[in-house]
């Protein structure tokens, strides 16, 4: 099958790969992978599953290739994929130097849209409580176990994340071999098993968080899934283990916890998550001082 192209061009200033590639979990991520100036990305659509490759040229637009069942939906993604949702009007970077500084080294940071709710939320809840490490490898190898091949000249294969009824079946000893938690994978399976409940949840609007009713989900999951699904410019990861600290050093120059980070976020309310971003692309970065935190793989036991 021959693929669609098209060429996206941003109304301002884009960094493709500060904005997409950041929705790569780790270096062996199936679903998405950076080579030769290119971005691919495993998608599935209503259609059928599709290959996406983004690349950007020199006067700053994005070419754009699909392949597969679904490639017409993968076009149709690109904008969103590439921030053109994504509004920074009432941003203010003037607030506070180190945001200032950061927001005019990073003109074409934007906040990227997926779409895809329910992927957006399994790797959330697949990357609560653990290491980075312990994360990005359960979803490799989950996704390399149950995900759907993707078409595409690509050079090694990609593969798309699951439907929710595909989660809902995998079996206990899976999960356990793949090195998730049995909370998480409780938290996983139950959700898939209720996915349009989880569709819904994640773009309604209420003063409390919908997403917080489901079993397993505290606001670090819910703002994750946002953040990836829907680009929100406002969600915060409470709970994070680093992510206070990072802010607070960059702002105060000494950590704080969750309540004083958003104290210190405040001021750009609806706009957080920008501030966030910023601050982890060009903010100062507190030296380390403790070793790493020890990986404990609980397969073989």
């Amino acid at each position: 099958m021959m693929p669609l192209q098209t060429t996206y061009r941003p109304r301002g200033p884009l960094d493709l790969r500060a904005s997409v590639g950041s929705l790569q979990r780790g270096p062996r991520d199936p679903t998405q992978q950076h080579a030769a100036g290119v971005i691919w990305r495993a998608i599935r659509t209503a259609e059928g599953v599709a290959t996406l490759a983004l690349a950007q040229q020199s006067d700053g637009s994005v070419r754009a290739a699909a392949w597969g069942p679904g490639r017409g939906s993968a076009l149709a993604q690109v904008p969103a994929l590439c921030g053109a949702l994504d509004d920074a009007r009432q941003f203010d970077a003037s607030l506070h130097p180190v945001v200032a500084h950061a927001h005019r080294r990073n003109p074409g940071l934007r906040l990227a849209r997926t779409g895809a709710v329910f992927d957006a939320f399994a790797q959330a809840v697949i990357e609560q409580k653990v290491t980075v490490a312990q994360a990005f490898s359960a979803w490799r190898r989950l996704i390399t176990w149950r995900g759907e091949r993707a078409p595409g000249p690509t050079r090694s294969p990609l593969r798309a994340a699951p439907p929710p009824e595909v989660w809902r079946r995998v079996p206990s000893w899976e999960w356990h071999r793949a090195g998730l938690e049995p909370p998480q994978a409780k938290t996983l399976a139950a959700a898939a098993a209720r996915a349009e409940a989880v569709e819904r949840a994640a773009h309604a609007t209420a003063p409390s968080d919908p997403l917080l009713a489901l079993p397993g989900v505290g606001p670090w999951t819910a703002a994750e899934t946002r953040i990836r699904a829907l680009g929100d410019p406002d969600a915060v990861s409470i709970g994070d283990v680093h992510l206070s600290h990072h802010v607070g050093y960059a702002l105060t120059g000494s950590r704080v916890d969750d309540d004083g980070m958003l104290d210190l976020l405040s001021p750009w309310h609806g706009q957080r998550q920008r501030v966030i971003r910023l601050i982890l692309a060009s903010g100062p970065r507190e030296p380390r001082r403790a070793p790493r935190l020890h990986t404990q793989d609980h397969r073989a036991h």
